[in-house]
C-alpha cells in the first residue's frame, strides 16, 4: 500500500484553507503581516510531497498450498556474461513485477552478484521465465568482492536477499568462512548488508558476539549461518535465521530429536540493534545417508513474513546417496516464544519457551523431484486474487542438480 500525501489533493487541504481564511481575518482586524500569516498557516497544516507511508504484503491467511507448476533454467546458461547458477535467495517487487534473485556464487564461477528477472505463469503454471539484468555486490571500497584464492577471508558467501520498498535498498546476508585446517585458519563473521538497487555498499547490522565466528568451537558453524532473512509488514523489523545451531545450543540435526535448536533473531531496521532472537527446534533429518556415515543436513534455508508474528519456516532435509532434497513448509509463530538474547547457551540453560510450529506442507506429496530450494517469496495474484508462492533452488553449479523455479498458490 502507497498512500502520496499531497497539499494541492491531501485530505488536510480543507483543514489548510478554513484556518487560513481564519488567520485572514485576524491579520485584517489586527493588522499582522499576511505573508506571515500564511508562512504560519503552510508549515503548521500543509502536508510534505515526498511523505509516504508503504507497507510490506498485507497480513496472508495460509492454510495450504497448492501446486502449480515447475519451470528449469537450463544448465550453465549464460545471461550477460555470467552463468546463472547457485540460485539462494528471491524477493519479489509488486510495483516493478520484478523478482531480485541472489546468487551463492563465492566469486569462484563470476563476481558476487544478484539478479532481476520476470516470470510469467497462468492459474496451470509456469509459462517462462526472462532474466533482465545482472548486477555484482560491491563492498565498501566500492569494488566487487575477492574470490578465496584471492583474499579467502574478505570472500562472501551470499545467501538471501529482501527488497526494501521504503528506501529502494536492497539487503543480504553472508554466510562468512570457517577454516581451521591447522596453520590455514580463515575466519570471517556473518553479514547483514545493507545496498544500493545498483549493488553499492551502504552499511551493516552489527552483530551480537554470539554470532562472531570462532577459531575453537563456539559460535556459528561453518556454512551454517544467515541463509533467510524477512521483513515485517511496515519494514521495521527485520529478521535473519540462523541455519544450524551455534556450537553453544548444541548439535546439528540428526535422524532423531535432538533437540536441534537455531536462533532466528529480531532487528530493528532503523537503528540496526538486534532487539531479541527466538529458540526454534529443527525437524530431524528426513534420511538417513549412504553410507550411513557420510554427509547429511537439516537446516533452515529461508523464512518469509506472513503476519504478525507469524513466518513461513523452509526446512530443507539432505542426505548423502538420496535423491534430491526433502522440503518442509512451517507456518512458526513467536507470539509466546521467549527472547533469548541473554542466554548463551540453549543446551545448557533449557528455560525458555520457543517458537512454535505447524507443518504446512512436505513436498514430498508434491510427486515430483525437488531439488535444493533455497528461496521463497510471494509472487503476484493469480485471477481473482489468488496469491502464489515462488520458490528457486540452488544447483551449486551442479551439471547433477537443478536451478528450479516453482508455483504454488496459496490456499486462505
Amino acid at each position: 500500500m502507497q498512500v502520496c500525501f499531497k497539499l494541492q489533493s491531501c485530505a488536510c487541504e480543507k483543514t489548510f484553507l478554513f484556518f487560513y481564511c481564519s488567520f485572514q481575518f485576524f491579520s485584517v482586524n489586527f493588522q499582522l503581516n499576511p505573508l506571515v500569516v500564511f508562512l504560519v498557516a503552510a508549515l503548521l497544516f500543509s502536508c510534505h510531497p515526498t511523505r509516504r507511508i508503504i507497507s510490506n504484503e498485507k497480513p496472508v491467511s495460509v492454510s495450504g498450498l497448492k501446486f502449480l507448476g515447475e519451470l528449469d533454467v537450463p544448465h550453465n546458461q549464460s545471461f550477460k556474461g555470467t552463468t546463472i547458477g547457485g540460485l539462494s535467495g528471491i524477493d519479489y517487487e509488486p510495483g516493478k513485477d520484478l523478482y531480485y534473485i541472489i546468487s551463492d556464487d563465492r566469486s569462484a564461477v563470476n563476481p558476487a552478484r544478484f539478479y532481476t528477472a520476470k516470470l510469467f505463469f497462468t492459474e496451470r503454471g509456469i509459462d517462462s521465465a526472462r532474466f533482465v539484468d545482472v548486477v555484482n555486490l560491491l563492498g565498501p571500497d566500492g569494488k566487487t568482492y575477492p574470490n578465496s584464492k584471492q583474499d579467502a577471508a574478505h570472500t562472501p558467501d551470499p545467501e538471501a536477499m529482501r527488497y526494501d520498498r521504503q528506501t529502494n535498498q536492497l539487503i543480504w546476508s553472508s554466510e562468512g568462512e570457517r577454516i581451521i585446517k591447522g596453520n590455514n585458519t580463515v575466519l570471517e563473521n556473518p553479514a547483514v548488508t545493507i545496498i544500493t538497487a545498483e549493488g553499492k555498499y551502504i552499511d551493516t547490522f552489527p552483530l551480537p558476539s554470539l554470532l562472531h565466528m570462532q577459531a575453537t568451537e563456539n559460535g556459528p558453524r561453518r556454512n551454517g549461518v544467515f541463509e533467510g532473512l524477512t521483513f515485517s509488514a511496515n519494514y521495521h523489523d527485520l529478521f535473519v535465521n540462523v541455519e544450524e545451531p551455534l556450537y553453544e545450543d548444541g548439535p546439528r540435526a540428526g535422524l532423531t530429536d535432538n533437540n536441534a535448536w537455531i536462533r532466528i533473531l529480531k532487528f530493528d531496521v532503523h537503528s540496526k540493534k538486534n532487539t531479541a532472537q527466538y529458540a526454534y527446534k529443527l525437524d530431524p533429518v528426513a534420511h538417513a545417508s549412504i553410507p550411513a556415515d557420510s554427509f547429511k543436513i537439516n537446516g533452515i534455508p529461508d523464512i518469509l513474513w506472513i503476519a504478525d508474528n507469524r513466518f513461513m519456516v523452509l526446512e530443507r532435509s539432505f542426505s548423502t546417496g538420496v535423491s534430491g532434497c526433502t522440503i518442509k513448509v512451517f507456518i512458526a509463530d513467536i507470539s509466546a516464544a521467549s527472547n533469548i538474547m541473554n542466554n548463551p547457551s540453549l543446551k545448557t540453560n533449557t528455560d525458555f519457551k520457543p517458537v512454535t510450529k505447524k507443518l504446512l506442507l512436505n513436498m514430498d506429496s508434491v510427486g515430483i523431484y525437488i531439488d535444493n530450494i533455497e528461496g521463497v517469496t510471494f509472487g503476484p495474484d493469480l485471477l481473482g486474487g489468488k496469491k502464489t508462492l515462488v520458490f528457486v533452488s540452488d544447483n551449486n553449479f551442479s551439471s547433477e542438480e537443478k536451478t528450479q523455479f516453482l508455483l504454488f498458490e496459496v490456499l486462505p
